[in-house]
């Protein structure tokens, strides 16, 4: 994922709300949302050439998403695949904070990341970069994109000011009788490419034409760009998961909408 907004604590209904965009080349091969084959209680998509993914649940009670950590436009050369660290900890026992301190003695096998890990009651945060940190995550509203956890990035802000809105509407009672319409807000937000003014850039080392080029929620390209928006709703007895997919220049790819019950 590169961008996530996530509600904590914030809404009586869904202790947790997730929306979400991953970027990603084009060519990379990906499974939809849907029940891993390997594991029956997990849901979402994956990455099938090394094998983890970017957001996944678990009927079990739990979730993990992940971002990359953009610094410069060099290639990253790390033996571990930050996708595995979904893959672990959604398949695990162990609650989000022992799982993300965990990490400390491998982390910087991995390439830059920041990831959230959720157990059915805590929701927790880990980065190796600039350097290894995690913690628990206090109650609120919270963005996780390429750089630190809550880095007043533009396109953060327009993902938690539009979770923010839905959740104070009647939508959200609509979405838990099934509605998937509802959740139109939310996607439209996640869909928006309009670039961010120059002077509100982050400075990722990226040069100026690039960080304009990812400054928007929706990242537009033919061939790396946003691969899919997520919406996740986790109740006290059920996840909703929606996904809609794209391929180039936004092309439409498909999506998919599943209520899971928390085992």
């Amino acid at each position: 994922m590169c961008l996530i907004a996530v509600a904590w604590r914030v809404h009586p209904r869904y202790p947790l709300a997730l929306i979400a965009n991953r970027d990603e080349f084009h060519a990379r091969p990906t499974a939809a949302a849907g029940t891993d084959p390997d594991a029956p209680d997990v849901y979402g998509g994956r990455d099938l050439l090394q094998g983890g993914s970017w957001l996944q649940v678990s009927t079990r009670g739990r979730l993990a998403a992940v971002t990359n950590v953009r610094d410069g436009i060099s290639k990253e050369a790390a033996p571990r695949s930050r996708g595995s660290l979904v893959k672990h900890f959604i398949r695990a026992t162990s609650d989000a904070l022992p799982a993300a301190q965990a990490l400390a003695p491998t982390a910087t096998e991995y390439g830059r990341f920041n990831l959230l890990t959720w157990d059915g009651t805590a929701l927790a945060f880990a980065s190796n970069h600039p350097r290894f940190a995690s913690y628990a995550v206090a109650p609120g509203m919270h963005a996780m994109s390429n750089g630190a956890f809550d880095a007043p990035w533009p396109k953060s802000g327009r993902a938690t000011r539009a979770l923010t809105a839905w959740l104070q509407t009647p939508a959200v009672d609509a979405w838990a009788e099934g509605d998937a319409t509802v959740l139109s807000p939310l996607f439209d937000a996640l869909a928006d490419a309009t670039p961010a003014p120059d002077e509100e850039l982050p400075d990722t080392k990226v040069g100026l034409d690039l960080e304009r080029a990812l400054s928007s929620p929706f990242v537009l390209g033919e061939h790396y760009g946003t691969r899919c928006s997520s919406v996740v709703l986790i109740g006290e007895d059920r996840i909703a998961f929606a996904e809609r997919r794209f391929g180039p220049n936004a092309s439409a790819a498909g999506d998919t909408f599943t209520t899971l019950t928390i085992a």
